[in-house]
């Protein structure tokens, strides 16, 4: 009987596996690594799923235990995050590598592959790579539950400006929505007399002071109330208050300066127009045509007052108007303007018609006046001026009429008007009448001044046909080449709004 033997040759150097028998590298366990990972998984014990908490409204991720961080998508920061929510089972492993596999941004899952190694059987090395999944889970943090609550603040910025008219307020409101200083506001608030700006935090309150204090005169005051403290730790919660108070000039309004503030400013006359209200108070000297700018710290320094309130504006009609060519200059005098034409005019009130009462005086609307023309101005002759600077005048330094500016028909105005402004998101306590027009005012002010306009994002209103930039009446009209245009996006995936 012949009997057949089967040989098995094995490489030098090789071993067979004591499972499956295929010729493998010596290693203390002696067995393939197909055969050892079907016998020992390494990976058990470390989670293949896991949450993690994510804020939409602050788009930052919860790091236990009370920490809130931002993380862009596959940074290294969120890698570390993800790997601390399984800290406790990887300790019992060697991490070799760790990286996120790409998934869609609007898929809610984070993947992160991880290659690991641990001894097993007789001294044995396995590694092995897997797939931890990560479930990104909606949930509100903290701060935006108050800021959602809305009746949570840290910080309050009480803007006040003791006038009756708000034309100051109307080109502030602008320049925050320009610079985009509204951001981080909880909630606006507008009152009678002026606005209140809520912030989550004192830094943003002070910043907001800082842009007061350069786009128009003011002077604040600070203070802070104790909430809460803890004495183990040492804080303290505390609630700030910013009162801000804005100069009480406005443009258009007539003043009286003090003797020593005139004098100090070229000697002009203590009886000026206030033309706009920027980061200071430009003033011009209706019968000399001089200008000067006063800043907060001045006016505080060398207080003066309106001397008439806006519904004290009365309409004149210009009966006669000459342009004033040579005019003497005193010694020391200052700045002259550059954009108006001194005039000297006869007019009367369109009350008085059936009367001959007419008035004289000086104007720096001479460049736009002319006979049958519509005016508004302050009749000082026929007013009770209650000011200890202008008590101290003489009679014969006191204009009789002090025009402002030339009256055209609101209602044209209004109807020809193809541009609109943005207004900030604000609680409003009433809106009367008297607002809407003192807003019409204001509308009709960036009309006239080029320079307020400049600062101002104005928008093209599409519902308006086009006409030309002047109407039959020459009332000043904004350029097509000053506007932009409105943009309307519609809400977005993560639920917030733009223009």
């Amino acid at each position: 009987m012949e009997y057949m033997t089967e040989s098995v040759t094995c490489t030098p150097g090789h071993i067979l596996c004591c499972d499956c028998g295929v010729p493998i590298s010596p290693n203390p366990a002696n067995i393939c690594v197909a055969c050892l990972r079907s016998k020992v998984d390494i990976s058990q014990g470390i989670p293949k799923q896991v949450s993690i908490s994510f804020c939409k409204q602050c788009q930052r991720y919860f790091q236990p235990p009370g920490t809130w961080i931002q993380c862009a998508l596959e940074s290294r920061e969120l890698l570390a995050l993800c790997l601390k929510k399984i800290k406790a089972p990887l300790s019992k492993v060697r991490l070799v590598d760790a990286s996120f596999v790409w998934t869609e941004p609007h898929s809610k899952r984070l993947k992160v592959k991880l290659t690991i190694q641990k001894e097993v059987m007789n001294g044995a090395i396995l590694q092995q790579v897997f797939v931890v999944d990560y479930v990104v889970q909606p949930q509100m943090c903290g701060d935006c539950h108050r800021v959602e609550a809305k009746d949570f603040w840290k910080a309050v910025v009480q803007v006040r400006q003791k006038t009756l008219h708000k034309k100051t307020f109307y080109y502030l409101e602008q320049l925050i929505l320009k610079y985009g200083m509204h951001q981080n506001t909880l909630r606006i608030k507008e009152i009678h007399d002026g606005l209140d700006f809520y912030y989550s935090s004192k830094q943003h309150a002070q910043k907001m002071v800082e842009f007061l204090q350069c786009t128009v005169p003011t002077r604040y005051k600070a203070s802070q109330r104790l909430i809460s403290q803890d004495i183990h730790s040492n804080t303290y919660n505390y609630k700030s208050t910013f009162s801000v108070e804005i100069v009480p000039i406005c443009k258009d309004n007539v003043v009286c300066l003090s003797s020593k503030l005139a004098q100090s400013l070229g000697n002009m006359n203590q009886i000026c127009v206030c033309i706009r209200v920027t980061s200071v108070i430009h003033l011009i000297d209706p019968n000399t045509l001089q200008v000067a700018d006063i800043d907060g710290n001045t006016f505080w320094s060398h207080l003066f007052n309106s001397l008439c309130h806006p519904r004290q504006l009365e309409e004149f009609i210009v009966m006669d108007c000459s342009i004033v060519r040579d005019l003497k200059r005193s010694a020391g005098a200052g700045m002259i303007s550059k954009k108006h034409t001194l005039g000297e005019v006869w007019v009367q009130k369109t009350s008085e018609m059936n009367t001959d009462k007419q008035y004289f005086c000086r104007t720096h609307l001479g460049h736009l006046l002319n006979p049958g023309d519509l005016v508004l101005g302050f009749d000082l002759a026929n007013c009770n001026l209650n000011d200890e600077h202008v008590n101290k005048m003489k009679s014969d330094r006191i204009p009789d009429v002090v025009l402002i500016k030339k009256s055209y028909d609101r209602t044209k105005r209004q109807r020809r008007r193809n541009w609109k402004l943005k207004e900030l998101a604000k609680e409003r306590e009433n809106m009367d009448a008297d607002n809407e027009r003192q807003y019409q005012d204001f509308l009709e002010d960036l009309e006239e001044d080029e320079a307020i306009r400049k600062n101002v994002n104005i928008y093209r209103d599409s519902t308006i046909p086009v006409e030309s930039d002047t109407d039959d009446e020459g009332a000043p009209r904004i350029s097509l080449a000053e506007m932009l245009e409105d943009l309307h996006i519609s809400q977005d995936a993560t639920g917030e709004e733009g223009w």
